[in-house]
């Protein structure tokens, strides 16, 4: 048989994983790319501010690829986009909220000159032997779509994330009798989000939060701080909507809030009622009790806009006794640390701070639970089905879900791994072998500063510029330096130049004299601001760029 005859579908990060989600498929001669995502990286990955797919398969077959197709603008699905690009000059189709988002990304790597093709629900876009229609699905995300990819083998729909909203904030249904449609002519393959494939019954709606937001704006007698993803543009647009009909000023803070907020504004998605904003320069001047301010920082980020105001280091936001402050989102798990530590010092300002579950809820899931994921699988009826975006356990639940249309139209389901190839041909499905991949660890978050997986173990700027330890003895309970900073250092070319040390030592003194006592109490906030002042300092008298890691020991 001979190649041009069989359909490839090749997961290249996604599955098994949360995050890197990127998808390819190949007729022929001929490759279209599904997303580009990233995910941040674990501990112990140090020094790497983002993780991406491995490009190998598609560098190596660099003259088949035909477009990148973007479902949505989350970072898991475009984060990598700027990498990918730099490798691949292709068109990239996304609606436009979604394509102002990788525009937002390709501006911080100084990119231009790509081809961003702008589409809608609804439109087809063909593309050598493929033709890709776009399907309006519901999100925590606006303005995401699921793709039907006809192929010369028969159709592969692409579900992207989603949940089934009834009743979502902007009236855009999920497109369910578009997805019907294709099932009554026949699917040859269904890739379906996974992410709650073991949790029972539906996600609730976007709108069950509104009960929950409106109570806490009518019993909020201080300044109200709500901080959700930058994303969710349907919770900011109830946050907004509300803050006009109690009467209260918004001021958004922090960078991804005001970025996202602009382009969804810009787009029409987010409407922002007349005379509501305020500057955050403007809040001091503004009575508590009328202000209600938008803030990004929900993981506890030690820089982030919210862990600052949280230690009373935000040049704009104080939270005292008396504040609201409301964390309207989930906990990404691994981060509970610092979103404690931070709730922590919230609580000890005197602010309300309200978190977690909570009925009616303070955040609802933007992916669909089981009887959504049942209600797509009995629409499309695919002939194999291939569940996606979920770790191993929730890929093998969604199996079991479909396991009931198992002979009544559907031959059989994969739980595939990154890298396995699914092949089609005139005689069905079956695994085919396995291509290259892996993460790719991205340095300093520029374009090109890469490093691989070997070098996380032995660290290769270790060799060219050394590791720089600054160790400081801090009173846990009083955030007093008990002792003056010692910095050690090894393989760093200046290590033995005494004048340049202690003007190092000064460098971390100076950060340290600057500081809250609150801020010294957090070891993750006064290591970040240890870490990015002494390395401009450092950077700039040398040129060097040694892994700086303070250590901090509690006493």
């Amino acid at each position: 048989m001979p190649l041009d005859k069989k359909l490839q579908v090749i997961p290249l990060g996604g599955l098994g994983e949360f995050g890197m989600h990127m998808m390819a498929i190949r007729y022929g001669e001929d490759i279209i790319v599904i997303d580009s995502g990233m995910m941040f990286p674990e501990d112990d990955l140090l020094g790497v501010d983002i993780v991406t797919p491995d490009l190998t398969f598609l560098k190596e077959n660099r003259s088949q690829i035909r477009a990148l197709m973007l479902t949505h603008g989350h970072e898991d699905h475009i984060g990598a986009v700027a990498f990918f690009l730099e490798e691949f000059d292709v068109p990239v189709y996304g609606t436009p909220f979604t394509l102002s988002l990788v525009e937002r990304r390709l501006d911080e790597y100084d990119m231009t000159g790509t081809q961003l093709k702008p589409v809608k629900p609804k439109d087809i876009v063909n593309v050598g032997p493929f033709s890709v229609e776009f399907i309006h699905v519901t999100h925590s995300i606006v303005s995401c779509v699921a793709l039907a990819i006809t192929t010369p083998l028969g159709v592969i729909i692409h579900t992207g994330d989603f949940k089934v909203d009834p009743t979502p904030t902007d009236n855009e249904l999920f497109d369910l009798h578009t997805l019907a449609e294709y099932g009554k002519r026949g699917v040859l393959l269904l890739l379906s989000d996974s992410t709650n494939a073991d949790r029972p019954g539906y996600s609730e709606s976007e709108r069950a939060i509104r009960p929950r937001l409106e109570d806490i704006f009518n019993r909020a007698e201080g300044r109200l701080v709500v901080s959700c993803f930058s994303s969710s543009i349907h919770r900011l647009q109830q946050i907004l909507d509300l803050s006009r009909d109690f009467k209260r000023k918004v001021a958004i803070v922090g960078r991804s809030m005001t970025q996202v907020t602009e382009i969804a504004h810009r787009h029409g998605l987010l409407n922002i009622p007349d005379g509501v904003l305020i500057r955050p320069q403007d809040l001091n001047e503004t009575k508590a009790s009328k202000v209600a301010i938008l803030i990004s920082g929900t993981q506890g980020e030690p820089m982030s806009a919210l862990s600052r105001a949280a230690v009373d280091s935000h040049k704009h936001v104080t939270i005292g006794r008396g504040d609201t402050v409301v964390l309207s989102s989930r906990i990404i798990p691994g981060n509970e640390k610092t979103i404690f530590r931070m709730i922590d010092h919230l609580s000890k300002r005197g602010a309300d701070v309200m978190y977690g579950s909570m009925n009616p809820p303070l955040h609802v899931s933007g992916h669909g639970s089981q009887e959504e994921l049942r209600l797509v699988l009995n629409l499309v009826r695919p002939r194999y089905f291939v569940p996606v975006h979920g770790e191993y356990r929730q890929l093998a639940k969604h199996v079991r879900l479909a396991s009931h249309l198992q002979g009544i139209g559907l031959e059989e389901s994969f739980v595939m791994e990154t890298g396995e190839v699914l092949e089609f041909d005139s005689r069905g499905a079956r695994r085919s072998g396995r291509v290259t991949v892996g993460r790719i660890c991205i340095d300093s978050g520029a374009v090109g500063e890469i490093v691989g997986d070997m070098v996380i173990k032995d660290r290769r700027v270790i060799a060219e510029d050394g590791i720089v330890l600054p160790i400081l003895a801090i009173n846990k309970h009083t955030g007093k330096i008990e002792a003056a900073p010692s910095i050690v250092s090894r393989g760093f070319a200046l290590e033995d130049d005494k004048e340049f040390m202690a003007s190092a030592r000064e460098c971390v003194m100076r950060t340290l004299e600057l500081s809250s006592s609150e801020e010294k109490t957090d070891p993750g906030m006064i290591k970040e601001k240890i870490r990015s002042d002494l390395k401009r300092f450092i950077n700039r008298e040398t040129q060097r760029r040694p892994l700086i890691m303070p250590v901090i020991l509690e006493i």
